[in-house]
């Protein structure tokens, strides 16, 4: 590992990331915050290695504060980054950016996964309790009736009491929502390989194969990373196995599903869907789902928005300043963990 020994106390560091990312999530209290522990090499963020410009930069540069848009980080850059020692990333996954070579060649890395998962967790959670009250199919309804249903009209699948909701995969979102449904009356349900029966049990879940969380479940949110292995994990058997009524709510990735077999579930009014992430990301304009009833689609909001991102910012910084001073890192990534997490 390389050695945190410098000259100076004070690192020299870039930013490494689109100009959007640096405007909105670090800013002008960032760049303060970062002129106060490390000293900047450019005004501007790297949103390439490539240039002659960016070599010269980053031949000098001792630490990378990265975040969206940040372009990987190869050997031809760590090849010109001699000088590299720490990674410390603003925003949630550095699986885009950063690889195994980073961590054969000694660097330190650091996500802010951790602060961009509190709002992911807050949608889930949000998400899970409007359907299964049915809120947006019933302020539909009432829309489209204007009467108030009466008691006997409501179906009594209807509420959060003894609800079913199932976690795919127990990511740090996933643990973080099973540990919010603690507070509320659902029976939760876990799917993970990597997860035993106790530790399941330790986040208030009972441990079951997908085949059972899908099928037992009034609800099914799902967490998993998005790898070669779980590229299309939620195919059309899972989706077909699914109660009638139930909803699938995906904060993970798009590919992550089949996305023709939940296409054909919703539109034949099957299941329900909430959507933040879809195959391909942006759906075409013409695509039918942007006119079904049975799901919601969001434009990948559940992450860090708006006032949310200053906590990556935050915790970025925090880590930098923890490095600098010699103090061990809260949110560390480790090599044998990296083709874990999403």
């Amino acid at each position: 590992m390389r050695s945190m020994a410098r000259e100076s106390s004070r690192p020299t560091a870039l930013l490494a990331m689109s100009e959007d990312a640096a405007a909105s999530v670090i800013g002008a209290t960032g760049r303060a915050e970062l002129d106060a522990v490390a000293d900047l090499l450019s005004d501007e963020p790297l949103t390439t290695f490539r240039s002659p410009g960016a070599r010269r930069l980053l031949a000098e540069a001792e630490v990378l504060i990265t975040g969206w848009g940040c372009p990987p980080i190869d050997e031809q850059v760590l090849d010109a980054a001699p000088r590299l020692a720490g990674v410390f990333h603003a925003a949630g996954s550095v699986r885009g950016h950063v690889g195994p070579n980073c961590f054969e060649r000694g660097l330190i890395v650091s996500s802010a996964a951790a602060a961009n998962a509190r709002p992911v967790v807050e949608y889930t959670l949000a998400m899970i309790l409007l359907e299964g009250k049915r809120v947006l199919p019933r302020a539909a309804e009432y829309r489209r009736q204007r009467r108030m249903p009466s008691l006997a009209e409501t179906h009594p699948s209807v509420g959060n009491n003894g609800l079913t909701v199932g976690i795919l995969s127990a990511s740090i979102i996933g643990r973080g929502v099973m540990r919010q449904l603690r507070h509320h009356d659902v029976e939760v349900l876990l799917a993970d390989p990597f997860v035993d029966a106790d530790t399941a049990a330790r986040h208030g879940a009972q441990l079951v194969e997908a085949e059972e969380l899908f099928r037992r479940s009034d609800v099914v949110s799902l967490h998993t990373p998005l790898l070669p292995t779980t590229r299309g994990l939620v195919g059309r058997e899972l989706i077909s196995s699914m109660q009638d009524g139930a909803v699938l709510i995906n904060t993970a990735r798009g590919a992550v599903v089949d996305q023709e077999a939940l296409t054909e579930a919703l539109l034949a009014g099957r299941i329900r869907a909430v959507l933040d992430v879809t195959d391909p990301e942006e759906l075409p304009a013409e695509h039918p789902l942007w006119d079904s009833e049975h799901v919601l689609i969001t434009p990948h909001l559940a992450g860090s928005q708006g006032n949310e991102l200053a906590r990556l910012r935050d915790m970025a910084v925090a880590e930098l300043r923890r490095w600098v001073a010699g103090e061990p890192l809260h949110h560390a990534i480790r090599h044998d963990t990296l083709e874990l997490i999403a």
